[in-house]
């Protein structure tokens, strides 16, 4: 499935940028031409929302869009045309983040002009054969509370600007110029898996119990950035 969609996405980017080099490789500054970069960089669940029905299961395809042209303004040129194309079109979403410096840094690149293109995909699932209630039904709600944290870097800084994630819920916030975060509303049962990103790095963290109070709030140390 992943390849079909590799396939999509070279025959959508051929018909923007006709005849152009395409290149599903990391970013290589040894190559020469006119072409474009299309690295899948990551594959990320997208939970469906709750339902009755069996909803087909949903991932989102991140790609690094990257150029290269003998000519630098050629590849500026071919990269704003197809940001605009992507904008315009229902099948692919333009993430407004710029790249970290982290993941340069792993390429062993410079920084360079690029875009992160993310392309849903969706496998259907069967439908399950409902079963007979027999019985009345019973409704239990349950409680929701607040949820505060605290990122600290090295040597306790606050970091601020930096993403957290409940992506079991399908929420994200990110920390204030203290490194606060909250999240408002959150199911008071269960445990809480959080996802941190900051730097070009991330950190999961799991919480078993729940901080509803702003001045007790949940306190992260961001051991990656002390590496």
């Amino acid at each position: 499935m992943a390849f079909e969609s590799d396939g999509k996405l070279k025959d959508w980017v051929g018909t923007v940028i006709p005849g152009v080099e395409l290149s599903l490789g990391a970013p290589d500054p040894r190559k020469t031409g006119r072409g474009l970069g299309l690295y899948l960089m990551e594959l990320i669940q997208s939970p469906p929302p709750s339902s009755g029905r069996r909803l087909p299961l949903q991932v989102a395809l991140r790609y690094l869009v990257t150029a290269w042209s003998d000519q630098p303004e050629d590849a500026h040129q071919m990269l704003v045309d197809l940001m605009f194309a992507a904008m315009e079109s229902k099948d692919f979403q333009v993430e407004p983040e710029t790249l970290p410096l982290g993941v340069w840094t792993a390429f062993g690149l410079p920084p360079r002009p690029s875009f992160i293109l993310r392309l849903p995909l969706l496998r259907e699932r069967p439908e399950s054969e409902a079963k007979l209630v027999r019985g009345p039904l019973k409704i239990q709600s349950s409680p929701v509370v607040g949820f505060y944290g605290l990122l600290l870097g090295p040597d306790d800084v606050p970091l601020s600007d930096c993403r957290i994630e409940l992506a079991a819920l399908n929420l994200s916030t990110r920390t204030d110029y203290k490194g606060r975060f909250c999240f408002p509303t959150v199911p008071s049962a269960g445990n809480k898996e959080l996802l941190i990103k900051a730097k070009g790095f991330e950190l999961a963290v799991r919480s078993e119990q729940n901080y509803p109070d702003s001045e007790s709030p949940l306190v992260i140390h961001f051991a990656p950035l002390e590496d």
